[in-house]
């Protein structure tokens, strides 16, 4: 299944927000919270202030568990999600992007922005029965949130560290295992 840019980049927004809450927390600073928004593409207001910070961390735990949510549970948290943000969809299209849509007021506050981003890619997820594409990282020592937007489905782990580490320990288990042998 191929989603749109902004369901793709709405989603990869999420699970990057959720699992920045693992150690080493990643989203420490307002200058953090800066490239975060401008990785991610969002555009509107946005206040630069501790206060928006808070509010932005306090969402991770959220999105987290509507990540992993069941489809029934995924579809509360996302019907709950866009109540809350008084979400009224409109289409726009700016940054060289073509019509797309966005859920609510480009002024409105960029933690009601991500809530309503996240719901809208979410209904597309839901919809289109793709819940498994996400999970939880197949690195014994992580519990990050993977997002796999592959083709046949082999994503396995949530950053490149990860599958480093476990290629790595995959590589020495197999020259032991020679060397025993």
């Amino acid at each position: 299944m191929k989603f749109g840019h902004d369901t793709q980049m709405a989603l990869g927004a999420a699970v990057a927000l959720a699992n920045s809450a693992l150690a080493p927390d990643t989203l420490d600073s307002i200058a953090a919270l800066d490239d975060f928004y401008d990785r991610w593409e969002y555009t509107g207001t946005r206040r630069g202030t501790q206060a928006e910070l808070d509010e932005v961390r306090a969402l991770r735990p959220r999105l987290r568990a509507l990540l992993l949510a069941s489809e029934d549970e995924a579809v509360a948290m996302v019907n709950s999600m866009l109540a809350e943000a008084r979400a009224l969809p409109q289409l726009t299209r700016h940054q060289g992007f073509d019509w797309h849509i966005h859920a609510i007021a480009s002024d409105a506050p960029l933690v009601d922005r991500m809530i309503a981003e996240t719901a809208m890619a979410m209904i597309d997820v839901i919809r289109a029965g793709e819940l498994g594409r996400f999970g939880v990282c197949a690195d014994d020592t992580c519990t990050g949130i993977v997002l796999d937007l592959s083709r046949n489905r082999s994503r396995r782990f949530c950053s490149t560290a990860c599958g480093n580490r476990n290629a790595v320990a995959a590589y020495r288990a197999r020259q032991a295992e020679r060397t025993a042998g």
